[in-house]
C-alpha cells in the first residue's frame, strides 16, 4: 500500500511521537501534519495516524495507546510503529534507550525515575540540546515535507534506527553459527573469549553486534575477553568484554607477533592469525594472582 500522510498530534512534541514519525518518514517519504486526526482518516490505512487518535489498529495504521487502561504495559506510540514493523523485541533487547522513553511517556518522570534507579532530578540533567531543538521543532510545524531540514533529520533518525536493528538481527544470526567460544586455562579460574574468524560477512565491521550476542545468550558473566579480525590489517584485535580487569594486553606488547598494546592493557592488535598462537597471547595477557 502507498502511504499518504502521517498524522500527529498538535501541541507539544515528546521523544515518543518524534520517534514514531521518524521511523514512518524514512519509510515512507510523505508529509507529516499535526492536528487532531479526522475519522477519515482513522479509517483510511494510507494514512498513518500517531499517538492521537484513541485506536490501535496496525491494519489501519493507527498507533496510538492513550486509550489502553492504566495497568496495562507501558507501549507508547514509538512501541506499537516497532511492533507494525516487526522490529520491536530485537529494540527492547539491544536499545537501551526504548524502555526509559517507554517508561517516561506512558508513567511520568517520577515512576522513571525510580524504576531507572536515578535521582528525578537526573532525568532533565541528562537532556541535551539536541533533545530540546529537535523536539521543539517539530512542536511549532503544522505540517513537515521532505525538503524541510527537520524532515530531513528525522528520515536520518529514522533509517539509522530501522537499519540497525535489521542489521543486527542479520549479524546475531551470523554469530549464532560462527562464533566460537575459548576456554583459555590459568593458574586459577580459566577465562573464557569470544574467537571470530576471518570472513567477507563481517569485514567492514567484525566487532559489530558481539556485545548484544554474548548478552543474548546469557553469557555475560562468562566472557572475558573477544577475539576478532582487525579491519585496520591482516591480524587480529584481542580486548577485554567489558572491561574486565583479568586481563592485561600491556604485558604482551613486546611480543613478535604484537603490532599495538594499550598501556592501558585494554586492548591489543596482533600480526598472527593462527588460533594457538592467539590463545597463547591471552593467556601470557592474563593477569596473574597474588596467593
Amino acid at each position: 500500500m502507498t502511504m499518504q500522510l502521517i498524522v500527529t498530534h498538535p501541541g507539544g512534541a515528546h521523544k515518543d511521537d518524534f520517534l514514531a514519525c521518524s521511523l514512518l518518514a524514512h519509510l515512507h517519504g510523505v508529509p507529516i501534519q499535526r492536528r487532531e486526526p479526522t475519522d477519515e482518516d482513522l479509517s483510511n490505512p494510507s494514512i498513518c495516524v500517531v499517538d492521537v487518535g484513541g485506536s490501535h489498529d496496525p491494519e489501519r495504521n493507527n498507533f496510538d495507546h492513550h486509550q489502553f487502561p492504566r495497568d496495562a504495559p507501558p507501549l507508547c506510540a514509538l512501541s506499537l510503529v516497532l511492533k507494525s514493523l516487526e522490529l520491536y523485541e530485537d529494540a527492547l533487547s539491544f536499545c537501551a534507550w526504548l524502555r526509559p522513553a517507554e517508561w517516561l511517556d506512558t508513567l511520568g518522570p517520577n515512576e522513571t525515575a525510580e524504576l531507572m534507579k536515578i535521582p528525578r532530578t537526573a532525568l532533565s540533567e541528562l537532556n541535551s540540546p539536541l533533545d530540546t531543538t529537535l523536539l521543539n521543532r517539530f512542536a511549532k510545524a503544522s505540517e513537515l515535507h521532505s525538503e524541510d531540514p527537520i524532515y530531513q533529520v528525522m528520515c536520518m533518525v529514522g533509517e539509522d534506527i530501522v537499519n540497525y536493528l535489521r542489521s543486527l538481527r542479520e549479524r546475531l544470526d551470523y554469530l549464532a553459527q560462527h562464533a566460537q567460544y575459548w576456554t583459555i586455562e590459568a593458574d586459577g579460574e580459566p577465562i573464557r573469549a569470544l574467537f571470530l574468524e576471518k570472513s567477507d560477512a563481517i569485514a567492514e565491521d567484525p566487532s559489530f553486534g558481539v556485545y548484544a550476542f554474548i548478552e543474548s545468550e546469557g553469557k555475560e558473566n562468562e566472557i572475558h575477553a573477544l577475539v576478532y579480525p582487525d579491519r585496520r590489517g591482516d591480524g587480529y584485535g584481542l580486548t577485554r568484554y567489558n572491561d574486565n580487569q583479568r586481563l592485561d594486553f600491556s604485558q604482551i606488547e613486546s611480543h613478535d607477533d604484537v603490532r599495538f598494546a594499550h598501556k592501558r592493557g585494554f586492548v591489543a592488535k596482533v600480526a598472527t592469525t593462527d588460533p594457538t598462537q592467539l590463545k597463547q597471547l591471552l593467556k601470557n595477557a592474563i593477569v596473574k594472582t597474588n596467593r
